[in-house]
């Protein structure tokens, strides 16, 4: 700020003061002292402010062209232990790759309900976000640089944000793309697989049923929270084609594999379902993974299939004979779920 000094020129009847830096003097000249005197003393005052205005401004250096003004956004920085510094480029970037009824939105659950996770849900569920890589990379930099609007989104002490991203949504079509802007973003991915494909097959067709049968209370709901809702969507039981059987599980595979083949330079880990249900310590290598303190999860999702395969398919009788003996026999027994 320039300093400066205020003089105010009464021209009204009132003594000589210099209160409050304020200088202020009458016109008219006193009768003890000869007015040539109050002239000088005039003539002094205004000298003075001239040259005290003269010396502030040779102290201010006015730039000739306009300046550019830059501003830099700061992330809130939170404590978090074990990351070393040149391991931060992949703390911000990891999402989880999965194949619909997988799990993916109770495992989205779980991740969010750590306060240094930030999952965003299926951000390229909308054909228009993935329509080309153009809008793929504008809806990638819309998340990672924490602009995303969701009900899951944290704007503080964040270490991880992500979305989860099904196979079917664009990502096979433009990978090589898509595996650049990983490795120049840092991105780290982490696969969320079914071990038990059936088992996905028959969550995969009750959901596609509660869409136009929407059984409770005329509302459609891939998710619950009470056992009671899920018992009710547990009611109905698929019938599967088995005449395609064995391709659908087949071609299901190979989506797996192709995708691991895809993104096999990509900082990455795989996770199966089971394994969530199964093994205690499988959430504590996902949080190791993405480098974030250790806790434990928590969702308030209640799992709607819990009954064996065979209490849960019409058409039990014709899936057993197609499988039997067959690769995939394995699914046909419930020994991968401890309940």
């Amino acid at each position: 700020m320039m300093p400066f000094i205020t003089i105010h020129i009464c021209l009204h009847e009132e003594h000589y003061n210099a209160q409050g830096g304020m200088i202020i003097f009458s016109s008219k000249a006193s009768k003890k002292l000869p007015y040539a005197f109050w002239l000088v003393l005039l003539f002094f005052i205004m000298s003075f402010g001239v040259y005290i205005c003269g010396v502030s401004l040779t102290q201010i250096t006015m730039p000739s062209k306009p300046t550019k003004i830059f501003f830099t956004r700061t992330k809130r920085t939170c404590a978090i232990d074990g990351i070393p510094p040149e391991e931060q480029v992949y703390v911000h970037f990891p999402h989880p790759k999965t194949y619909s009824r997988s799990g993916s939105g109770w495992f989205e659950t779980l991740l969010n309900s750590h306060p240094n996770i930030s999952s965003n849900g299926e951000v390229f569920s909308l054909k228009t976000r993935r329509q080309n890589m153009e809008t793929i990379q504008r809806t990638l930099d819309t998340v990672y640089n924490l602009e995303w609007v969701s009900s899951a989104a944290k704007n503080e002490c964040v270490a991880a944000v992500g979305f989860k991203w099904m196979l079917n949504q664009a990502v096979m079509v433009y990978h090589r793309q898509i595996a650049d802007y990983f490795n120049q973003k840092g991105v780290s991915v982490i696969y969320l697989f079914r071990r038990n494909l059936l088992r996905r097959l028959v969550s995969l067709l009750a959901n596609a049923y509660d869409k136009d049968a929407k059984l409770i209370n005329g509302t459609h709901m891939s998710h619950v929270h009470t056992r009671e809702q899920a018992d009710l969507l547990a009611q109905f039981k698929p019938t599967i084609n088995v005449s395609s059987l064995m391709v659908d599980l087949t071609n299901a595979e190979h989506t797996m594999t192709k995708s691991l083949q895809n993104f096999n330079s990509s900082r990455r880990m795989i996770l199966y379902y089971e394994d969530i249900i199964n093994n205690p310590k499988a959430l504590s290598d996902v949080q190791e993974f993405l480098r974030v303190p250790v806790r434990k999860l928590r969702s308030r999702q209640v799992k709607i299939h819990i009954k064996p395969l065979h209490e849960q398919v019409n058409n039990w009788d014709d899936v057993y004979r197609t499988i039997k003996g067959s690769q995939y026999e394995g699914f046909l027994h419930n020994s991968d779920y401890i309940f």
